[in-house]
């Protein structure tokens, strides 16, 4: 039975059978009882399935990951401690020292950060492309040594759509796989395995959560990338893993299972960027409304992104919804039911009037935070992208007058009249 998104929100990853518990159990545990030391070995030895210690897996957090996999239409998951351990953790398990990947320069701050300084730090190289490159462009980025292509759906902040298909099609013309994070659409909006992804990650912290209460992130594989066409370039799943007594991940568990397999017993065994049981759980809470949370997100953010642009005071607007957007037509091929609550916009006199704009705001807060029910904003040229360079800031799609507000779940008639007083105030 084919189910919709909305099903699979509240009902995938979990049956439940006769007399057992209807919401997932929290297995607040970190290690396991096992009545023989063999059936823990074939456990360290990958030979079974089950746990023996939370840093690895935990029943909580599979059940979950398991829930998110069915939304994105993956066959593995994994949930991992924060939306940048995804990130890291979806690179680092396919790249190495000496190799090198490609990346949409417009993404967000952090996950820049991440990807030009700490892991060039490890000897891991990157070389970031816009997203309105040629693919002649794009595709003189790509070296022998590259191991995958990485975007974001929807631009945090700058709101740019990928072409998740013309990007797929590079990146499997060069043999790598398409990384894309979904953070801002969620599969509720937008499938990118459906279009040609490889490997899906996400926030969790943001919609997912959607009430700012945990920190999280998750990883999903297709299952369709074929690794084993390309053993010399991905030695990691095609090759024996001396640290599992020689198994080859592609041969143990296919395409379908090798790449979070690894990434679950390699990486997350050595890094331990592990996320608590009961994070999981109250990530499930939210998952359960997230397609009914996210459509009020996108009319809401509508509504205000359309007063916005009628604005006197405001020099410009970007939401993905609005008509005549530029990548309105991109919009309506991937998001047919909304994008995301998130609109970035200037105000007219630059930095200083930007915060004072923000400094007027009574009911809308001042969060280092986005996407949840509550509406906040922020000014990343000063806070989440401050430690990006003029130029780089540039490159992300990100100027001095630049706000980034997150519509929350509040009356979108409300947030206009907080936004309309604090610019009155201007």
């Amino acid at each position: 039975m084919k189910k919709g998104i909305g099903t699979k929100c509240v009902q995938g990853g979990y049956r439940p059978g006769n007399g057992e518990p209807r919401q997932i159990p929290i297995i607040q545990s970190t290690t396991f009882k096992y009545a023989t030391g063999e059936a823990m070995g074939k456990l360290f030895d990958l030979e079974a399935s089950g746990y023996f210690y939370s840093r690895l897996q935990n029943p909580t957090c599979d059940t979950v990951a398991a829930k998110i996999c069915e939304m994105e239409g993956g066959t593995a998951a994994m949930l991992t401690s924060s939306g940048q351990a995804a990130n890291f953790l979806a690179i680092f398990n396919i790249c190495s020292c000496g190799d090198h990947f490609v990346s949409l320069a417009s993404i967000y701050g952090g996950t820049f950060n991440l990807f030009s300084v700490t892991l060039k730090r490890m000897g891991i190289d990157v070389t970031f492309v816009t997203p309105d490159s040629s693919d002649e462009e794009i595709d003189a980025a790509f070296r022998p040594e590259t191991k995958a292509l990485f975007g974001e759906t929807i631009a945090n902040p700058a709101l740019n759509v990928l072409d998740i298909e013309r990007f797929a099609k590079i990146a499997h013309r060069h043999g790598v796989p398409l990384i894309i994070d979904n953070t801002f659409p969620t599969p509720a909006n937008c499938r990118p395995i459906e279009w040609g992804a490889d490997i899906v990650t996400h926030s969790t912290t943001k919609y997912m959560d959607g009430h700012g209460s945990c920190v999280g992130g998750a990883i999903v594989d297709s299952g369709k990338f074929d690794w084993t066409k390309y053993p010399e370039k991905f030695p990691g799943l095609c090759t024996p893993d001396a640290s599992y007594h020689g198994i080859t991940y592609t041969e143990r568990f296919g395409i379908e299972g090798a790449y979070i397999t690894k990434a679950t017993a390699q990486l997350m065994r050595d890094l331990g960027v592990t996320p608590a049981p009961m994070s999981a759980y109250i990530l499930n809470l939210g998952l359960e409304s997230l397609h009914v949370r996210m459509k009020r997100h996108c009319e809401s953010a509508y509504a205000v992104a359309k007063f916005l642009e009628s604005h006197e005071k405001i020099a410009w607007v970007t939401y993905p919804g609005l008509e005549g957007a530029d990548d309105y037509e991109l919009v309506k091929k991937y998001f047919p039911n909304g994008t995301c609550g998130v609109i970035s916009f200037g105000v007219k006199g630059g930095r200083e009037a930007a915060a004072t704009f923000m400094s007027k705001l009574e009911m809308i807060a001042i969060e280092t935070h986005v996407a949840d029910a509550r509406s906040c904003c922020l000014h990343p040229a000063t806070t989440t992208h401050r430690q990006l360079s003029d130029e780089e800031l540039v490159a992300c799609g990100v100027g001095p007058d630049l706000v980034r507000l997150s519509v929350g779940l509040e009356d979108a008639a409300d947030l206009i009249s907080d936004i309309e007083n604090a610019l009155n105030n201007i």
